[in-house]
């Protein structure tokens, strides 16, 4: 894999041309893509979304959606954050993943992601892929936005490897299937 600084400096190049945000050249899939990188460069690439984000120069229309802020909003929604640390000590970390997993599924996820009109030159970029684990997993979410967000690009950050049929988180993970996206660079 090459430098993560120059990889990151031809995605911001790419995510602004035309054929990027068309969905050009995918064969009729949806306009998904993944860059992959080491967890290791994850403040790199959490600096990298910073700039990118408050970058008024852009082609496009970034719109951040960091999947563990998310996961938190849908929390304080719920009224459930505070019970959280006590409902793990009482019961342990297995019995509240299952209740957090009964309780937070795609669709609490795509309410709060989703945003309307969706403008010519929208990019929605996912972040937060790696913290959210394993309250949410990536491949299972796409799967669930591909309907609302077909008219636009998305662009997952992944601390992980994608070789066009498996996401492998951390590049350690059990990998899980997904076969609709593409990587990126």
């Amino acid at each position: 894999m090459s430098n993560i600084k120059e990889r990151l400096d031809q995605l911001r190049e790419l995510i602004q041309e035309p054929d990027f945000l068309a969905g050009k050249g995918l064969s009729n899939e949806v306009n998904i893509r993944i860059f992959c990188y080491d967890a290791e460069e994850e403040m790199t690439v959490q600096h990298f979304v910073e700039q990118i984000r408050t970058d008024q120069s852009l082609d496009c229309r970034l719109i951040e959606c960091n999947l563990y802020k998310t996961f938190l909003s849908i929390c304080d929604d719920l009224d459930i954050t505070d019970a959280i640390p006590d409902m793990e000590e009482s019961d342990g970390g297995i019995f509240l993943l299952e209740q957090l997993h009964s309780a937070i599924g795609e669709g609490e996820y795509i309410e709060k992601i989703q945003y309307s009109p969706h403008e010519k030159g929208d990019v929605l970029m996912l972040t937060g892929v790696g913290d959210v684990f394993p309250f949410m997993r990536v491949h299972t979410l796409l799967e669930a936005l591909q309907p609302y967000f077909s008219d636009i690009p998305i662009l997952v950050l992944y601390p992980g490897e994608f070789d066009g049929h498996h996401l492998k988180l951390f590049n350690r993970l059990q990998p899980n299937d997904y076969y609709r996206a593409f990587n990126i660079i």
